[in-house]
């Protein structure tokens, strides 16, 4: 029997040691294997306490018994009174890798920035009413100062559909029966975010609830006027450090070759565009060095994106376009990568002979920008979206976003792990485009196991209703991925943050010191792990 035993440890041993988090495991420090034990106990505890399918439900839609890692926009109001959620909402959290820019702003921050701008008026297809509210979709647009309107409503019968009222006319006089001014206000947060009766109801595949995530988008014609943008962007920023994220690297979208200037004219380029990210990443920096908090910030960058929808001789204008924003602004832009629904849009091979010709260009440029593809954001196997991901290795993707399908590839795992590329996971994301019942579903750990390095994201978080990335390692770690294996813990999480930085366009140099204030930062957050939660769970002994 000893010997049995002798070569099970053995296979153990050799099984974890192709684990990405293998490293951290065998190098944890003593006060992080004491965290690690108190975290442990914490999930144990609350497992049983809060998640118990004994305890009632507050919701109606979504399943109708408590669990770890159940459907997030049902769960999100008992997560928060968690003491898991605490602990996460204090950890660094370091790079942010897999974002879209025009989600990561909650839409009510988004209205508030907005609603002071008189050139913004706003258009519906139909007068508002009772009747049709629920499929009314506002446009929002930065009007130049000749085209103002004096309208009133657009909820009054009145009403010429398709024409401009202001945004603050139309929410002062909107219809008392529909709520008035508070009622416009959750009309219109209802257009840009997705609710629990719709994912887990009215909407409840991945067809039908990718048509109002799209939906979701057409409304934003809010973010895309110059003065609002740069306040969306510093708010954007603002909002990850405070969340513990250091970097952020979004993907920000060039379909549209302008936006609407200061001026109101259609005329803001795509250079300047640039020129004001660039500027609000100054300001954000020079306000935290002054409040003694520059290590809070190591800074951003952005992928250039376009919408899967063009046709490959359009690709080659952004292709150029990319090249040349590289070279005027080497230090912003980071990558290249097509977006959108992988299911219904086209696949990455319609565009393999631009994008061949785009590498050998920058060759020529002496330049680098590497692709960063979404691939895999499906439950197809060896669908058109499926095979997206030989593509994106073959075409030589430094990271893969979602990557969903990929546990069911074993040779496209194996050059994964073997090219150290990382997968961008967004959890949350995944659920709610029902990809995935709920978290213990999700193949983020056997992922993980496999070896292949991941940086946790959150995708589009305004459209969810949260910001920054608590909420997402809340559901992939704080319990339902370690709920779905017995030996993720601290040095798992420690793992997925450092990867964050170690798979991020930053110099060597640059990470260099990132990860030096990330250890600092780590050491004060186990360090609170120890002061605030030890008595606590050892009372759960």
């Amino acid at each position: 029997m000893e010997d049995y035993l002798s070569r099970r440890r053995d296979l153990i041993a050799q099984d974890r040691s192709l684990r990405a988090d293998h490293f951290a495991c065998r190098t944890a420090s003593e006060d992080e294997r004491k965290a690690d034990e108190i975290l442990r106990r914490l999930r144990a505890s609350e497992t049983q306490s809060i998640w118990s399918a004994q305890n009632p439900v507050k919701h109606t839609h979504g399943s109708q018994q408590l669990f770890p890692g159940m459907e997030f926009l049902t769960a999100r109001e008992t997560i928060v009174e968690t003491k898991l959620f605490d602990i996460l909402s204090k950890m660094p959290k370091g790079g942010l890798l897999h974002a879209h820019l025009g989600a990561m702003v909650r839409a009510d921050v988004l209205l508030r920035l907005a609603l002071p701008q008189p050139a913004i008026h706003i258009c519906v297809p139909v007068v508002v009413s009772d009747s049709t509210i629920k499929t009314a979709l506002p446009t929002f647009l930065g009007l130049p100062r000749s085209e103002w309107t004096q309208n009133a409503s657009i909820t009054d019968s009145k009403y010429t559909p398709n024409t401009w009222v202001p945004i603050q006319n139309a929410r002062n006089n909107f219809s008392e029966t529909l709520g008035g001014p508070e009622g416009f206000d959750r009309w219109v947060l209802s257009t840009m975010t997705i609710d629990p009766s719709e994912a887990y109801g009215t909407h409840n595949t991945t067809g039908e609830i990718w048509k109002k995530f799209q939906s979701t988008f057409s409304v934003k014609g809010l973010i895309f006027f110059e003065p609002v943008f740069g306040e969306y962007i510093r708010e954007f920023f603002v909002s990850s450090i405070e969340d513990g994220i250091s970097y952020v690297e979004p993907r920000m979208m060039f379909s549209s070759k302008y936006i609407r200037g200061a001026d109101r004219e259609n005329n803001a380029t795509h250079r300047a565009q640039l020129q004001l990210y660039d500027r609000i990443v100054h300001e954000v920096k020079v306000s935290l060095k002054a409040q003694g908090k520059e290590d809070a910030f190591i800074g951003s960058r952005m992928i250039y994106s376009i919408l899967r929808t063009i046709t490959p001789a359009e690709l080659e204008w952004y292709l150029e376009d990319c090249i040349a924003l590289k070279q005027e602004f080497p230090h912003l832009v980071s990558g290249f990568d097509l977006v959108g629904h992988e299911d219904t849009l086209r696949p990455l091979i319609d565009y393999a002979e631009p994008l061949l010709r785009f590498v050998e260009r920058q060759k020529d440029l002496g330049i680098h920008i590497p692709f960063m593809f979404h691939a895999g954001e499906t439950l197809g196997d060896g669908t058109a979206a499926d095979m997206n991901l030989y593509d994106a290795i073959l075409l030589g993707t430094k990271r893969i976003g979602h990557g969903f399908s990929l546990i069911k590839h074993p040779k496209l795992l194996e050059i994964c792990r073997e090219k150290e590329i990382c997968v961008e996971v967004c959890p949350i994301s995944n659920e709610i485009l029902r990809l995935t019942g709920s978290m213990p579903m999700h193949p983020l750990p056997a992922v993980l196991n496999q070896g292949v390095h991941v940086a946790l994201c959150s995708d589009d978080p305004a459209v969810f209703g949260n910001m920054g990335l608590t909420f997402d390692f809340y559901q992939a770690s704080g319990l339902s991925v370690f709920v779905a294996s017995e030996v993720n813990g601290l040095a798992t999480l420690r793992t997925l943050v450092w990867d964050s930085i170690q798979y991020s366009t930053l110099s060597d140099e640059e990470k260099r010191l990132a990860f030096e204030v990330l250890e600092r930062r780590w050491l004060a957050f186990v360090k609170y792990i120890l002061e605030r939660y030890g008595a606590d769970s050892q009372e759960h002994k």
